[in-house]
């Protein structure tokens, strides 16, 4: 186990307690038949990214709010502790009192990484900043301090942590900053396309047909190639506004992210 998940681990049982708000989401133009291949291309583990519900013209969206809804918006900020200006945006943690401050949700994930809001992420650019935060924001590191401080430092370090989880992998980043722009997309609808249908029903076979881990991992490196060319695809379908492409990029990445998770079950 590296020092990374090490950190994550005590917050388990915060990550699994935090509160989270709801509502649904419909996306009119983009309504999909299911098939008998429903159970499986809606089977997933990996996690979503969570982000404040939000609406725009013609559409209501589904989402989720990682973070405790007891957690305060800071409008006028200041250090609740010691009224102290923050010197650093954005404001997680006083410098001057050392005091874990609370949530502010208008902050976005890019933001508490000091990243501008654009999808390609250079290797290395987050796990740093990720183990700076959790030795200030870490619960661990407040047992001695008053209710509201732990209250404030489990809300932000599971912030965090959720936060590192959604921008470090290609689909969870990709739909996160699709939010981000007033665009939802549904994980769980299927699509009609006969030949992408056709195309993961082979897939889904040959790992069903694998005899060894060899073969396995062939499947695995093909399906590592086809992500990266969606994620590519995604990037320039974005950075250019085309979001209607975008989501069959995020979709593409959706189904071969399922099937490498198919086969990790059974390496």
């Amino acid at each position: 186990m590296n020092r990374t998940e090490k950190l994550w681990k005590p917050l388990s049982g915060v990550v699994r307690r935090a509160l989270r708000t709801t509502c649904r989401f419909e996306l009119s133009n983009y309504k999909y038949t299911s098939t008998s291949w429903n159970r499986f291309l809606n089977s997933s583990s990996f996690s979503r990214p969570y982000e404040r519900c939000r609406s725009g013209a013609n559409l209501t969206f589904w989402s989720e709010t990682f973070c405790s809804e007891s957690a305060e918006r800071v409008h006028n900020v200041t250090c609740w502790n010691c009224n102290a200006m923050p010197e650093t945006s954005p404001f997680l943690f006083c410098e001057s009192c050392r005091s874990v401050q609370p949530v502010d949700q208008s902050v976005n994930y890019f933001q508490i990484f000091g990243l501008g809001k654009r999808y390609e992420i250079e290797d290395g650019s987050l796990e740093g900043k990720y183990k700076d935060w959790q030795k200030k924001l870490h619960p661990d590191l407040v047992h001695s301090k008053s209710e509201r401080e732990k209250e404030y430092a489990a809300e932000q370090s599971a912030c965090v942590i959720e936060a590192y989880r959604t921008l470090r992998n290609p689909l969870s980043r990709a739909i996160y900053i699709m939010r981000l722009e007033g665009v939802d997309v549904n994980e769980e609808e299927t699509v009609s396309e006969p030949e992408l249908l056709n195309e993961i029903m082979e897939i889904r076979e040959a790992v069903e047909d694998a005899t060894d881990s060899q073969a396995l991992n062939q499947i695995k490196s093909t399906m590592q190639e086809k992500l990266m060319h969606w994620s590519n695809s995604f990037a320039n379908a974005f950075q250019n506004h085309k979001f209607d492409d975008a989501l069959i990029c995020i979709r593409r990445m959706t189904y071969y992210s399922r099937v490498n998770e198919e086969i990790a079950k059974k390496l």
